[in-house]
């Protein structure tokens, strides 16, 4: 009776865990790497709306989508976006019990999309292969010594990986060599459902920029009739490799038309519009959060100065100093 007993004791517990893991999401921000180094002042805000992950971001630098030579860690960069100011970040985050993702990007000259990086020749793209590898593995090897929770192999290069999808499965490898946490890919809204490496990696990253509302004020009834024609297909994309979703970025601007296009960061696009910004936000929230097969996101954008960032007048992304900033807080605190 007593063996019984400590069985039913055992399974009980065992089920209260499963259903902890299982229920717990990912409920990060990506924090914009800055001119400075951070300190509590810079994470306080994080914890005041309950964030529990960061996603942090070095940057390589492109001439331009032809060019193969990456350029990164040098010291005519921010201090947030080179190898310095990454492990300043992270253990400054981790001495606060925030966990991280480390995501390094790409930056082409002018803003220019990454996703159209493609090389005219063999030789070209054996020198880009090159020069990636060395800067991913950098950071790979970064995040392993850092122990960061997930390390993210790319940001919205599709015609790389189009071009080059070899290549980009020995690359997992080679990194799987150094670095020991989950790893994921940030594929764009458009482009995840062709990415040729997912079973290679542990969560199924998308940029979740996918158009939801040709409204100006997109109404939350809107938002959720424009997620019917995402929201069954990324959830059979799950299933398909029995992966996680993954949010790598997801947001909204808060300006007119803010489920139209919502990857678009256009500067002529400034009519503020808070309305627009907490609707969308609101939706995306319902929709995912509560699927066993969502594993959460990270919202675009925080920066370290709080006190400086958004605000009433403000038409980017971020949520910081906005009405929807009260909505964040109430989700990540469940």
């Amino acid at each position: 009776m007593r063996f019984i007993f400590k069985m039913c004791l055992f399974f009980l517990v065992s089920s209260c865990a499963i259903k902890s893991t299982k229920s717990e999401k990912i409920n990060g921000v990506s924090f914009v790497a800055s001119r400075d180094t951070i300190n509590d002042t810079h994470i306080k805000p994080l914890l005041n709306i309950h964030a529990n992950y960061a996603a942090i971001m070095p940057f390589g630098f492109i001439r331009e989508l032809m060019h193969p030579n990456i350029r990164f860690n040098t010291e005519r960069q921010w201090f947030g976006e080179r190898k310095e100011g990454v492990k300043q970040y992270v253990e400054n985050l981790k001495q606060h019990q925030i966990k991280v993702m480390i995501k390094p990007q790409i930056w082409v000259s002018r803003g220019v999309f990454t996703g159209g990086i493609k090389m005219t020749s063999e030789a070209d793209w054996l020198i880009l292969e090159e020069s990636y590898s060395n800067f991913i593995l950098m950071y790979a090897e970064l995040a392993e010594t850092l122990d960061a929770e997930i390390f993210c192999i790319g940001t919205e290069l599709e015609s790389f990986i189009d071009n080059r999808p070899e290549y980009w499965k020995q690359l997992i490898v080679e990194i799987r060599k150094v670095y020991n946490g989950k790893l994921t890919y940030a594929a764009n809204w458009n482009e995840y459902n062709r990415s040729p490496f997912w079973e290679q990696l542990d969560y199924i990253g998308i940029d979740a920029y996918f158009p939801i509302s040709n409204e100006k004020t997109p109404t939350v009834e809107a938002c959720r009739s424009g997620w019917l024609n995402h929201k069954p297909k990324i959830k059979t994309f799950s299933e398909k490799y029995n992966k996680p979703i993954l949010f790598t970025e997801f947001g909204y601007r808060s300006v007119d038309y803010a489920g139209k296009e919502p990857w678009r960061s256009d500067r002529d696009m400034n009519t503020v519009n808070m309305e627009a910004q907490t609707n969308t936000m609101q939706v995306i929230f319902e929709e995912f959060w509560d699927e066993d097969w969502f594993a959460g996101g990270f919202l675009w954008k925080w920066f370290h100065n709080h006190n400086e960032a958004g605000g009433e007048n403000d038409s980017r992304f971020t949520p910081q100093n906005k009405p929807v900033e009260a909505l964040v807080k109430a989700q990540y605190s469940r």
